[in-house]
Order: C-alpha cells, then structure tokens, then sequence
C-alpha cells in the first residue's frame, strides 16, 4: 500500500512520534493506522497514542485584541476535562496561540497548525500541541478560530473565565465605543443571537419558519378560518425572529429599551453596530457522560 504524507501526517499527530519513525511504522504495517500506533507504543515512541481519540468538549476560549482595536482573533482549544483547562500550561498555550492568530493570515485550524512556533523555527504549532498532549496527559484540540478586522472599534467580553467569548464589531471610536462595545458583547454572551436584525435573516428561512408555524396551529386551532390562523402565525414569527435578532432583543440591562434603542440613544444609530461572533467552550460537541464511582469501583475489581 502506498504510504502518503497525510497518513504519516495524521499517525504524528495521534501518537507524537518523529517522523520518520511514522513513516517507517506505516511502511512495516502497510498503512494500518491502528497497527503502527500499537508498534509505536511497543517501541516506546507513542507519546500521544489513544489521548487523541478521546472527546474533549471542555477547554477555553480566547481573544486577542490589537492595541489599535482593529484587529481581533477569536481561538477555542479543547481539553477532555475541566480541570485541565484552569492548568497553568494549558491557559499560557492558550493565550499563545490566540497571539498567533492575531499576528498571522490565518483563516482555518489546519493553517495555523502549520504556523512555525515562536521561539522554535523547527516546530509546528501542530508539533506543540502533539507535545502538550504528551505532557499534560490529555487529548487536545484545536477547535476553531475566528478573526475580525474594523475601520470601527472591535470589543470583547469574557465571562466564565473563558467559557464564553464574544466580540462586537462597532462602528465608532473613543471610550463611549468601548462601553457600549462591552455591554452589547455582554448581550450576545447571555442571550446568544443568531442575527444582528431581521434584515439578516432570508427570506427563505422566514417562510420555513412560518410554514411550521402554521401547520402548528391549524393542529391546535381544528375548524378555525385559515386567514386568522395566519395572522396568529404572523405575531407568533415576529416573536420568534426578535428572540434570535440582537437588536430587536430586550436590552438585559434595561428591559424596557431594545438593543437596537440603547445603541441609537448611546451612538446615534443602531446600525453603529456591524457584526459580531460567539463562541462558547464545547458547544456542539457531544459529551460523553462519565460515571467516576463506577470507573473507580472497576479499577479496584482489577
């Protein structure tokens, strides 16, 4: 079987061997990945090996923001627990790659894995996370990265230590930016919008969402004239959209504005507000249900 350098690749990865030994490993296994991470693992080059099929859904999620407010990136590395996620080591490696992403052109994981290390030409950040698997005993992974650019001012907000970020684009600049910047980032960071406003969302997804509702409610409303069912679905939909549109949201603040009514009283305009991104740590990512007395329990039993 021809080995190629995406399976090399990919065994370097899973097991933290050089990568030479990957490709001889492949060779002698013609090409079962499976069997060479089990020969590297009797020859004791495996540093990695088994951590990488592990779920990790808990981690971090870290901004880096120019000193300008320019430009901002957005990265969540992913460890299997908790725990290791508020390791020392894992939040510098953290913040590192965050750096990295600001300071490069990089628009996927794969590209920035393939970033020389700072400090050590010789190493991929690719390399570095293999070697932060090794030491810190867990699977890791780098989930995904975001990067932002303004003429405005980019603003981000934390809460939880990391397990959610957020940053808001504003189109504006100075202090009275920053601050409603914050508190609209602290706004996506609670209630999470899928939209900016309702102008976002197509027209597409608006008559799916009315044509549910509709069958919705002539199933509730058997009998009832299909014309009032409609303006039933109508009042329903225009709820549905404004819970998911930032700025028709109910500001968390002051219930009594909307968002789009705070910015414009703050900034002149609701559309000071251009865009934004959330991430939140492991969402999306099913997670395994671990039962710790019971691991505990069977670990004694032998």
């Amino acid at each position: 079987m021809a080995i190629t350098a995406a399976m090399v690749k990919e065994l370097r990865e899973r097991t933290g061997a050089g990568m030479m030994d990957c490709k001889n490993v492949l060779n002698e296994t013609n090409g079962d990945m499976e069997k060479a991470i089990e020969v590297l693992r009797e020859k004791g080059l495996a540093k990695a090996a088994k951590k990488a099929g592990r779920v990790a859904a808990e981690g971090l999620v870290k901004e880096a923001v120019s000193v300008d407010g320019k430009t901002a990136a957005l990265v969540e590395i992913n460890s299997e627990t908790d725990f290791v996620a508020k390791n020392e080591q894992f939040i510098t490696f953290v913040n590192e790659v965050a750096q990295l992403v600001l300071s490069n052109d990089v628009q996927d994981v794969e590209a920035l894995k393939a970033l020389s290390w700072p400090g050590d030409a010789s190493k991929t950040v690719g390399d570095v996370l293999t070697e932060k698997i090794a030491t810190i005993g867990e699977n890791l992974s780098i989930r995904r990265l975001a990067k932002m650019t303004t003429e405005g001012t980019l603003v981000a907000y934390t809460h939880g230590g990391g397990k959610i970020v957020t940053i808001v684009d504003v189109a504006a600049e100075g202090d009275k930016a920053k601050e409603v910047g914050r508190n609209v980032a602290m706004q996506v960071a609670a209630v999470n919008p899928e939209y900016i406003s309702m102008a976002q969302v197509s027209d597409e997804t608006k008559d799916k969402e009315k044509e549910i509702l509709m069958t919705q409610a002539l199933n509730e409303n058997p009998g009832k004239p299909e014309n009032i069912i409609e303006k039933m679905v109508i009042g329903r939909l225009n709820k549905q959209l404004k819970e998911i549109c930032l700025l028709e949201q109910e500001y968390v603040k002051d219930p009594d504005l909307t968002v789009a009514k705070y910015v414009a009283a703050e900034l002149g305009s609701a559309d000071a507000i251009k865009s934004f991104v959330r991430f939140e740590t492991g969402e999306g990512i099913e997670k395994k249900e671990e039962n710790f007395a019971e691991e505990v329990a069977k670990q004694i039993q032998g």
